[in-house]
């Protein structure tokens, strides 16, 4: 009974249905990806929030972190969270970039990564994480040492921010 519940709790939105304001948010993510995704359509319910995510993912896809690299943050983020949706979109996105069967499955699985840069960078993500953004000295040198910057720190905090936005907003929808 509970399940039936939460299935009912937040809407899926369509195009007719959704606030006013989520309409051309959920218009350009259709025009994006050719259809809605669940999490967009029951993301919809606040505008703030879709447009919210939207925009700071948008700003991050823009970040001078490599496209492999933001995804290793991005699975970092889904996998620690437990948004079961976000690992299956992101594990899409990784395969889109060629990404290895053996990358794959260990940032799915949450073990190190054979690669030493992106280890570095998810080691790096989930200090970030565990020390609310004081990482030790040391290991942010650890980082930069690794091929990094400093303006890519910085994107990284905007990464876990955008994507644990995301990871709470569709696990609370269930999407």
């Amino acid at each position: 009974m509970s399940t039936l519940l939460e299935l009912r709790m937040f809407a899926e939105h369509t195009l007719e249905s959704a606030p006013a304001d989520s309409r051309p948010l959920m218009e350009s993510t259709i025009e994006h990806f050719g259809h809605l995704p669940r999490a967009v359509a029951r993301l919809a319910e606040s505008p703030e929030t879709l447009g919210g995510f939207l925009r700071a993912s948008a700003l991050f896809e823009a970040s001078t972190l490599d496209p492999l690299g933001r995804e290793v943050v991005v699975m970092t983020i889904a996998v620690r969270n437990g948004c079961w949706v976000c690992i299956a979109g992101h594990t899409g996105r990784l395969r889109e970039l060629n990404a290895s069967s053996t990358l794959i499955a260990a940032l799915r699985s949450a073990d190190p990564l054979d690669d030493p840069r992106l280890e570095a960078l998810r080691q790096f993500t989930l200090r970030v994480l565990a020390t609310a953004g004081e990482v030790p000295q040391d290991e942010l040198m650890a980082f930069v040492d690794a091929g990094f910057t400093t303006r890519n720190a910085l994107e990284v905090v905007l990464g876990i921010g955008t994507y644990t936005m995301s990871t709470l907003a569709n696990r609370l929808v269930r999407a």
